[in-house]
């Protein structure tokens, strides 16, 4: 089934104030936070089991003025973090979102721990590309994994209703636009629906829908999507049905450090820390600490779309820091290289072809063979910061809201 509008209202469905569509870190996170306010919700899922985007992710998160930064002196604020987002992207990230964002991240991660039991933890050591604090946040186990695992224990000790298996499909609209239900699609085929007052939209953006990508995002039509299945542009076909505006369609996560043939992320830190991506001839080929968005493009653009990240025993022992690597080490995917000669015939390249660059790495050189990857996109629907999704002339829809790739 593809994304439809029927017009009218779902007759003879159940009935809740607040649908949610999708159970990723977003959704899961919207339903705690309605919750505390004694708002029903349901949240719809499309699998068996929470996950989206974020349990493929690092699971990091930035936010300025938290907890966790305080306790480690750390002066830090949603001004200095929004001029951080508009500095990364060259200033065209929508200035009311990115004020919206940088003021409600650090209260969401404390209310979440304060309120719900979760744990972040500073990663420190090293500065992300692009922020000038630190304020990378994570779960103790430092995976997207664990963080989804964690917010659906709380969000099963508050009782929020999860229906799996539900892959939604319809929004049922009445002749203001406002939304008056949903339908979506068991397993064997079968469709229930349900009634609702708001529809909020969690269900990922448009990475594995390979016509929308060529065009909408072009420029990484050829990049290896590495994301969630749930990344199908359903958000942007019901916004055309129903009129929106989208906006950022260029806007994305690539990554500059997917492992190959182990299909596999590395962490960019080493990159951040002083390692260095050579392409096949030995060549040094763009500014690492740019960030690993920007890599993917770098990286595709050389010869057969490959690279190799090298490092140093120090930077070996910071990536051993980070479960991700931990797991492409056991895969195979680390080569030693003792000196010179020998990473350059790891590489394929003669050793006189070597990047002068690597002569700031001491030996032993440690090499992963990697691409550029497509992760999520960041564009999508248009939205206030109240999350109301817009129509063509900037007024909002009654009562449809959207948020995390969806937007």
């Amino acid at each position: 089934m593809t994304p439809t509008v029927i017009h009218g209202e779902p007759a003879n469905a159940p009935h809740v104030p607040v649908a949610i569509v999708g159970g990723g870190a977003c959704g899961l996170t919207a339903a705690l936070r309605l919750a505390d306010h004694g708002i029903e919700c349901v949240v719809l899922e499309r699998d068996a089991a929470p996950a989206g985007s974020t349990a493929l992710s690092s699971g990091f998160i930035p936010a300025p003025g938290t907890r966790a930064q305080k306790s480690r002196g750390i002066t830090d604020n949603a001004q200095q973090f929004a001029a951080d987002i508009q500095a990364k992207a060259k200033g065209k990230a929508a200035p009311h979102l990115a004020q919206a964002y940088a003021h409600a991240i650090g209260p969401a991660l404390d209310a979440l721990e304060e309120r719900h039991g979760l744990q972040f933890e500073l990663l420190e050591g090293f500065l992300y590309p692009g922020h000038s604090a630190l304020r990378m946040h994570a779960v103790p186990e430092k995976t997207g994994a664990a963080l989804m695992t964690r917010l659906q224990r709380a969000a099963d000790a508050a009782a929020i209703p999860m229906l799996a298996n539900a892959l939604v499909r319809e929004l049922w609209v009445e002749g203001s636009g406002g939304i008056t239900g949903l339908g979506y699609a068991r397993p064997d085929g079968t469709v229930e629906r349900l009634r609702c007052d708001a529809v909020l939209l969690a269900c990922n953006g448009f990475g594995g829908n390979a016509p929308m990508v060529q065009e909408l995002l072009p420029e990484m039509h050829a990049a290896t999507f590495a994301g969630h299945i749930g990344n199908d542009g359903s958000a942007i076909a019901w916004g055309r049905l129903l009129g929106a505006r989208l906006a950022d369609l260029g806007g994305y996560q690539g990554h500059g450090s997917w492992a190959i043939p182990q299909g596999q992320l590395m962490t960019w830190a080493v990159m951040a820390e002083g390692g260095m991506q050579l392409n096949a001839k030995g060549q040094r080929f763009h500014d690492e600490t740019g960030g690993y968005s920007e890599a993917a493009v770098a990286v595709l653009a050389q010869p057969g779309g490959i690279a190799w990240n090298v490092f140093d025993e120090r930077l070996l022992a910071l990536a051993r820091g980070f479960p991700d690597f931990m797991a492409l080490e056991a895969a195979g995917a680390v080569r030693r290289a003792p000196d010179a000669g020998a990473l350059a015939a790891i590489i394929g390249c003669a050793a006189q072809e070597l990047a002068p660059d690597l002569a700031r790495l001491p030996p032993p050189y440690y090499a992963v063979r990697v691409t550029g990857a497509l992760f999520h996109t960041q564009g999508g629907l248009d939205i206030d910061a109240q999350c109301r999704v817009l129509r063509q002339d900037g007024q909002p829809l009654p009562n449809l809201l959207a948020a995390g790739g969806a937007a």
